[in-house]
């Protein structure tokens, strides 16, 4: 078994942008690290693509990838998934990170439920929790402690149905 972590989906080629290799990045999350000249990425293959240059761009990035000079080259590259390896910040909640992770009640430290899925919503995301289906914006997270289990303050009624 390996001792690398499991790599991250985090953003997507969407498309060639002008005429020098340039590509249109759209992230899954807000960390620009993964843009920053130098950065390494893999493709589904496995292949590499070493970030060169990037600039924000209409809620996007145009990235310049080392060896990627013409257009035709960035063309092949559309609609390919990005992965890396997840980004240690204890700071913050990460999804792969709240996958499986155990969901209590902050008042009554009472179990409600496994994190199974995260769901994007504009307005927050979304626990979806295994079994029930149930769903628990994430702005009512109030933090994680050291055995990894989310603590949530609901207002009342939210999981009746």
């Amino acid at each position: 078994m390996s001792d690398r972590p499991a790599l991250l989906e985090v953003g997507r080629i969407t498309k060639a942008h002008g005429i020098k290799g340039e590509v249109l990045v759209s992230l899954t999350g807000d960390r620009r690290e993964r843009v920053t000249p130098g950065a390494v990425l893999l493709g589904p293959d496995g292949r590499q693509f070493v970030v060169r240059s990037s600039s924000s761009h209409q809620g996007k990035w145009i990235v310049v990838f080392v060896g990627i000079t013409t257009r035709t080259e960035a063309e092949a590259l559309h609609a390919t998934p990005l992965f890396g390896e997840p980004i240690d910040d204890p700071e913050t909640l990460f999804v792969h990170d709240l996958i499986g992770s155990e969901v209590i009640d902050a008042t009554t430290a009472a179990s409600i439920g496994i994190v199974s899925a995260v769901e994007a919503n504009p307005a927050s995301d979304l626990l979806v929790l295994e079994g029930s289906g149930a769903l628990i914006p994430l702005h009512f997270v109030v933090d994680r402690d050291v055995n990894g289990r989310l603590r949530v303050d609901l207002p009342e009624g939210l999981l009746d149905l």
